[in-house]
């Protein structure tokens, strides 16, 4: 089978499209025919080993030599054990754990795998696993006539975030850049900001603030909420993070608010609801472009540098 491989960090150049030995399932595993893969920020960092938690089980060295872990396809063959799926049928999930999904075939866990909506394209169903369930948790505390602000709202996880608050009454404000203001506001953002010209942590205060790209002190935070309000992070710096988790925990106590990290709880259940009212066209599947195998280096650098208007996509098959 043909792969994308990389062998070291570094940046999209240290990237290889190889031949290797099709993979064999384990027990509790099924062989995937992989035909979309989608391009996640996590890849995007382990790809350069920074920040500090991508290297986490390789300090050194990538410990998987094939990224790519929100897949779609079709299962070629079981291993011992699986019974939930069967030979033939048409999946999606996300493979954060084993990664692999840069390639032709790839192994995944049966149990991280569900079928694949049939209202939904591989390309479609292969962009929501990971951003599915990051906004369906981190918006569960948006309702009606609540101020909720998303920063990063423009990005793979952003637009789902956007779409799910606003459908949910809220008031919403999307942040990112200049080029993607037309794209929120055609989401359904209410107010949307150019954090390049406006800092939107003067802006509110808001009731929820979701932050996809954490890099500020937890003191601009903290001034962004109304009393009662919740900050989660689920990206950024380690820096920032770290100080969300001490720091901002003390100061979100202190001052009648919440400052924590959102930690996401992974699995089916977590993203099949978004991707059911995906399939009944409540919510759109916002796919920037779609890349073929040999092009996964200028893929992964579009999602990096920030550059894409919703997700991007590696068309496998």
């Amino acid at each position: 089978m043909r792969a994308v491989v990389q062998d070291r960090y570094g940046g999209p150049d240290v990237l290889r499209l190889v031949t290797l030995p099709d993979p064999r399932p384990g027990p509790g595993e099924v062989l995937l025919r992989v035909h979309a893969t989608s391009v996640n920020l996590s890849d995007w960092e382990t790809l350069r080993g920074s920040p500090a938690y991508a290297r986490l089980g390789g300090l050194r060295r990538p410990a998987r030599s094939v990224l790519g872990s929100d897949v779609a396809g079709v299962v070629e063959a079981l291993g011992e054990g699986v019974g939930s799926v069967s030979v033939g049928d048409e999946v999606f999930g996300d493979l954060l754990g084993t990664k692999g999904g840069f390639a032709e075939l790839c192994v995944a866990p049966a149990a991280r795998l569900a079928p694949k909506p049939p209202g939904l394209s591989f390309v479609e169903a292969a962009a929501l696993p990971q951003s599915a369930a990051i906004a369906l948790q981190g918006t569960r505390w948006a309702g009606a006539g609540t101020r909720v602000c998303v920063n990063g709202a423009g990005g793979g996880s952003g637009v789902l975030c956007l779409q799910l608050a606003a459908r949910a009454g809220a008031h919403v404000t999307g942040v990112d850049t200049a080029a993607k203001l037309d794209l929120m506001r055609s989401l359904g953002a209410d107010v949307v900001l150019d954090h390049t010209r406006e800092d939107w942590t003067r802006q509110g205060p808001y009731d929820l603030v979701l932050d996809l790209v954490a890099h500020r002190s937890v003191l601009a935070y903290r001034r962004a909420l109304a009393p009662g309000g919740r900050y989660r992070c689920v990206g950024g710096t380690t820096r920032a993070l770290l100080r969300v988790l001490t720091v901002g925990g003390l100061l979100g106590r202190m001052t009648g608010r919440s400052l924590g990290v959102l930690a996401v709880r992974e699995g089916p259940e977590h993203f099949l609801p978004v991707a059911a009212r995906c399939a009944e066209g409540e919510l759109e599947v916002r796919v920037d472009r779609t890349y073929p195998l040999e092009e996964v280096p200028a893929a992964l650098e579009r999602v990096g540098l920030g550059r894409s208007l919703g997700k991007v996509v590696v068309e496998v098959r």
